[in-house]
């Protein structure tokens, strides 16, 4: 206790240097937590958005299935197996057949993926419910960022064409029945959904699929022959790898501002010791052992990092809490690098992120202000009175 009192009376009387230090801190604090909390909500956003538009529980993949290669749809298709079609018969999944196809919006030629999914499905939030209509039209979905490069609105129609399993083209129109709204561009960016059974009628595949989307309650087998069960680890791998690149970019510019102040800690450490030679000296004359000394310096810089925690809270908790509910916007054009990202973010202070937080920054300022503080150890009390060092 008296270690504290004493580095608390001396930081006070160091006036404004103290305050400014202790200013830079706190500002390190609050914007590491800020940082850090905006990269976590958006993950969590991001995988949530993704599980209920896209990804589900995991997929099964028809083994010459590849996302990034679109020459392989031609072969990724195959019949569901039994131990995969009691899923889609129940309800916890649902299937969904890929094919290339060309549209006509307007006369202009736009190259599509062309999917179809089960109608009543309820895995995923595309509005499959919308399928619903008269048997001489072909009801299609599209998302609002196709429907925006493509100038489409509900009740247009425009012709596809595709190429079925024996590579015969064949053409006809469909009929935009709705545009749903996603942060997902992977199920609207040239994308057109129709009925999963429309679909395999127009390609020649009764009963195929390229993949099969899980529900929370869908037995998923270990091993099914033809099929590779894909889960979050590999799904989620692009948007992982974005956050890590996003969060390691940032953090440059919050570890540049701990480090100038964790450099104005140290200069203070050094000029205090050098200033309070005196000082030092009758503390040891007096009894102190030098390790007791040391001790005192070191506690009078760690301090720097207590009182920035106090700042800190006092205008960050309100600042950071506000942030939180009200989310902050992302600029135009985020979604066009094709990953998961609602038009606002909020913010996701953990526990373990704040508590992380405080230990890092605490640690760091006792570890900078005990490195000044061992030269005591190494002092004379006599020439320390005398104001010299040895």
């Amino acid at each position: 206790m008296i270690a504290f009192k004493l580095a608390y009376r001396n930081l006070v009387g160091a006036g404004l240097r103290t305050f400014l230090i202790v200013f830079v801190l706190s500002v390190a604090y609050v914007l590491i937590i800020f940082m850090n909390g905006l990269y976590q909500g958006w993950e969590r956003e991001g995988k949530f958005e993704m599980i209920r538009w896209e990804v589900g529980q995991g997929q099964y993949w028809e083994e010459d299935y590849d996302p990034y290669d679109p020459i392989t749809l031609t072969d990724a298709h195959a019949p569901l197996p039994v131990s995969l079609a009691k899923a889609t018969d129940n309800g916890s999944a649902a299937a969904i057949l890929i094919t290339q196809a060309t549209v006509y919006p307007e006369g202009r030629m736009l190259g599509i993926m062309l999917k179809g999914i089960s109608a009543g499905q309820q895995v995923l939030a595309i509005p499959t419910e919308q399928f619903a209509s008269r048997e001489d039209e072909i009801p299609a979905l599209i998302g609002t960022r196709f429907a925006q490069s493509a100038n489409l609105n509900v009740g247009d129609r425009m012709l596809v064409r595709w190429r079925d399993v024996n590579g015969t083209f064949d053409a006809t129109e469909l009929t935009i029945a709705g545009i749903f709204n996603s942060s997902v561009p992977a199920v609207d960016n040239g994308q057109i959904w129709i009925s999963l059974e429309k679909l395999q009628q127009m390609t020649g595949m009764p009963g195929e699929a390229t993949l099969l989307v899980m529900g929370e309650h869908a037995d998923m087998p270990a091993e099914v022959a033809g099929w590779e069960f894909k889960g979050h680890d590999v799904l989620f791998a692009e948007l992982d790898q974005m956050i890590k690149t996003k969060s390691i970019g940032g953090s440059v510019f919050y570890l540049i501002l701990l480090a100038l102040a964790l450099l104005a800690v140290f200069d203070t450490q050094v000029l205090s010791i050098f200033r309070r030679q005196r000082e030092i000296g009758t503390y040891i004359s007096m009894g102190m052992t030098r390790s007791q000394v040391v001790g005192l310096f070191t506690t009078e810089g760690a301090m720097h990092a207590i009182l920035a925690l106090l700042l800190g809270a006092v205008y960050g908790t309100p600042l950071l809490l506000y942030i939180g509910s009200k989310g902050l916007g992302m600029p135009e054009g985020t979604d066009s690098f094709g990953l998961a990202a609602a038009q606002r973010i909020m913010p996701y202070y953990s526990a373990a992120l704040v508590i992380g937080t405080i230990i890092l920054v605490i640690v760091a300022t006792t570890i900078v202000s005990y490195m000044p503080s061992r030269k005591i150890a190494k002092m004379n009390p006599t020439e320390a009175i005398r104001g010299r060092i040895q």
